[in-house]
This record gives C-alpha cells, structure tokens and sequence, in this order.
C-alpha cells in the first residue's frame, strides 16, 4: 500500500461522491446465483491482503478453499493499533507476536467471535511477496507463514517470495515496471500471479481465455450490505456466461490502498487477470470495493472503522460474507422490493429490536445479522427483536422480504447498533487486579491509540500505562466488563 496520508482535496471528493452517488442508483442488486457454498476462496493484495488473511481466519467456514495473500499479514496483526500497522506489520520495525496472534485466534474461536480454527486444516493458502517490496517487508510475509503454520497444513502453503517486484499486484503482460511502487500498483513482471493463486486454491485449471472474454461484468449495489463504514455505494462482479446455467465456483478479489474503482477505475477489476482464468473454469468472481472515505480508501484491517474490525462482527467483514451468501444462495427472485425504514431501538446488553417498513406484497420477512440469518422461521410482524448479543458491541443488520412461497426479495440497507454495557457488579466470574499494561500483556485487554480496552465487552478502561490500574472481571470465554466480584 502507499505511504499512509491523508487526502483532504475537497473538491475532488465532492466530485467522487457525486459520482458514487450516481452509480448507487444505476446500479443492480447482486444476484442470487446459487454458487457453490463448498467452493468459496478469497485473495487480495496490500490492505486486501491483511483483508484476505481476516476473513479466511473469521469466516473459515464460508472461505473453505482458502486464501491468497500478496503482500499482507499476520490475523490482528495491528492489535487496533495505527502504530502497530505502521510499523511492526509494514516496516518489521519491531517483531510481530507470532505466538500472541495464534493464541488470540484461538481464544475468539472458542468465544464464537470467528469460526472454529478447525475449518482451516482443509483450506489452502498462496503467499506472495516481491523482493523489491519496501512497503510490506519480506519479513512480515515471513511471519504469515509461520502464523497459518499454526493452523494450515504445510503441504497445503505455497510462498512465493523469488521475484523483483515492488508493492503491486503481479501481471504477465500489464501495467508497470516489476519493482516499482507507484500507482495502480499493477506490475508487469512476466508472472502470472492470478492463475498462480487459483491454481493453489482450486487445483489444475483449464487454460486461461486470452481472447474476448465470454462473461458479463455487473456493477451492483453495495448499500444492500452496508452503507458508509469506509465502502463504496456500488461493487462489481463478473460471471462467466457459463454460470447463469452451471453451479460455480466463487473468489473474492480485494484490492489494496488507492485501488478502488474511483482510484485507478477499472483497472484492477480488469487487468490484474483473474477474469481469463475465471472465464474458462467457472469461477464467479466478486469485487467489493473501499470509498475514498476510508483512510487511503484502505480496507479496515487496524481498526480505523471499527473495534471488531477482525472478527465476524466487523462492519466490513459482516457485509463481504453478506455478499458472499447473496451469490452461493438460490433466492433473490421474488422480485419484492428492499425494505426500506430499517432501524435500531430498545438496546440492552444482550438484546436489540429491529424494525422496518412494510413491503406490500410480503408474506414475511427474514432478518440477517452481519450476514447470517438470525430467524428460525418467517417474521410476520415488522419488528424483531435479536437476543443472545455481547454487551457493548456494534452489530449490522439487514432484512429481505418473502413472498408467499418464501423468496427472498432484495436485501435492505444495513442498520447497525449497538448493546448496552453489561452490569459490572457482583455475580459469578474471576476479578483481575492489575495495570493497564499487565491487563494487556495478559490477553485481557488491548490498546488503540494510547487507550486501554476490555477483551470483549471493549469497555475504556483509561491510559495504557503501569500507572493506571482497573479491575477486570472475565464473565466468559474472552469477554471481560470494568467490575468486581
């Protein structure tokens, strides 16, 4: 990814907003395609490399073929820190806690805040990095490695770390010098880098189509998933014509910093080579797409939207699996319109109502929560209210209305909210006296940005510091509240 600035030319983002807003309305809802559920994988380069790594390690069971990584990191590698993903997780200016990440993902899985670690034994992994990269050094990439080492099976890593290329997503046949680091960070290097990591991810593949592509590109409207939170109103997907008869395979492609569609426009959704492969091998391919409100239209791997950026319940993270159902599922064709009106009310600390406007039309209505269905059957009313929800946490959710045979129509804008905080008082649970650091050091706390935050409930606890001391009491696996016993 570039060096890490921020754009404040308020013209130009007047204009990039006029534009999004323009697609948002062009744009078509993402189809319902019923690809196949057991032939998901996900790539990405830079910031959609580190993206890669956080939704193959949270979502293990719907990105069950595994991932491609060029140029990322380890699982929570910036633990919620700028700094850290400045330095130790770019430069290697200090060492990366291998053993620490390990222990954390285990740690979320046991809690269910990512999937079980246990899906990723059957996954496969492909990692790159170029020996011209001064951006993401070498030894970060290093350190992926020894990470997945944890949960993937060795047979099943290839790491390419042999070639001389800067910071880019690697071509045969287009875009810059292989060493450089310069916009759009697409490098011709003589190396097929897409086919490479297909290739590891699905197994021998039919030749690439090095001719007129046979497939259709769509722009479709993000804001069914998620609005704001640093992603653009619309994405875009390709489909080989073969997939509008034929249950396919699906990969989703993550560019990196200051390559989203209103950055570099459609060159990495077109020249990075993933569509020839997908052409001829019946590989749905899904583009998401950052807006140039995120930092350095970056996708959220430290933190910078939101706390629970690497878990399940990330913004970001809830809407790519969102997407991701939305293609693998067989509904979508009602033809019901979104639900419009979708909110947020009565918050407790394990509960949340959501509520919506009619659709005439509508039998019912199901409710998603970052993504998953929450309903066991149809909702007849226009409310519903999610229990079993961790105290002091952000959730998104979506609703679709069902016609009379229980179609799924289109999927509303998200709506998040949050719990309130859970009772900190009496009751059950083991206390922890201890500075902030030591809370940190030990694994029930973090720190962002100076501060200090409870492992769970993300509760303040003050300055990162010896000096300031909090108690902690752990009333679950992972989950700590500012208490006593």
């Amino acid at each position: 990814m570039p060096a890490m600035r921020f754009n404040w030319k308020g013209l130009a983002a007047a204009a990039a907003m006029a534009v999004a807003a323009h697609a948002a309305t062009a744009a078509v809802p993402l189809p319902a395609l019923g690809a196949n559920p057991a032939e998901v994988s996900v790539s990405g380069l830079s910031a959609g490399g580190f993206m890669s790594v956080q939704l193959h390690v949270a979502y293990s069971a719907t990105f069950k073929r595994g991932a491609g990584v060029v140029a990322g990191g380890p699982f929570y590698c910036a633990e919620g820190s700028v700094l850290n993903a400045t330095g130790r997780c770019m430069t290697h200016s200090t060492s990366i806690p291998v053993a620490s990440l390990v222990s954390t993902t285990n740690s979320w899985a046991a809690s269910g805040a990512i999937d079980p670690v246990s899906n990723l034994s059957g996954s496969k992994v492909y990692l790159f990095s170029g020996t011209s990269d001064n951006t993401v050094k070498q030894a970060v990439m290093d350190d992926l490695k020894t990470y997945y080492q944890s949960f993937v099976p060795a047979a099943n890593t290839v790491y390419r770390n042999n070639v001389g290329a800067g910071h880019a997503m690697v071509t045969d046949d287009y875009g810059g010098a292989c060493s450089t680091t310069a916009s759009p960070y697409i490098n011709n290097c003589g190396l097929d880098l897409a086919g490479e990591i297909l290739t590891q991810l699905y197994g021998p593949l039919n030749p690439r189509n090095n001719g007129a592509l046979g497939g259709t590109f769509t722009e479709f409207n993000q804001s069914e998933f998620i609005t704001g939170h640093g992603m653009a109103a619309t994405g875009w997907l390709y489909v080989p014509q073969a997939c509008t008869t034929t249950s396919c395979r699906v990969h989703l492609v993550l560019h990196g910093c200051k390559q989203n569609y209103t950055d570099v426009g459609d060159q990495y959704v077109k020249k990075t080579g993933y569509n020839r492969w997908a052409d001829t091998n019946n590989i749905v391919l899904v583009y998401p797409q950052t807006s140039t409100a995120a930092t350095n239209s970056c996708w959220d791997w430290w933190g910078y939207d939101n706390a629970n950026y690497s878990k399940k319940s990330g913004p970001q993270m809830a809407a790519m699996k969102a997407m991701i159902d939305r293609v693998t599922g067989t509904s979508g064709g009602s033809g019901l319109p979104a639900p419009v009106g979708v909110g947020t009310s009565g918050a407790t600390a394990s509960s949340m109502v959501i509520g919506w406007a009619g659709v005439s039309g509508a039998t019912g209505y199901n409710v998603y929560r970052g993504g998953s269905k929450v309903n066991a059957s149809p909702v007849t009313a226009t409310s519903y209210t999610d229990t079993g929800l961790a105290a002091s946490t952000t959730y998104s959710w979506t609703v679709a209305a069902l016609n009379a045979s229980n179609a799924e129509g289109a999927m509303s804008a998200a709506a998040t909210g949050s719990t309130l905080a859970g009772s900190g008082g009496g009751g059950g649970g083991t206390c922890f006296t201890a500075s902030n650091y030591t809370h940190t050091i030990a694994g029930r706390a973090y720190a962002l940005y100076g501060l200090t935050y409870a492992y769970g409930s993300n509760q303040s606890m003050g300055l990162w510091n010896i000096y300031a001391t909090t108690t902690l009491k752990q009333t679950g696996p992972n989950y700590y509240v500012i208490g006593s016993c």
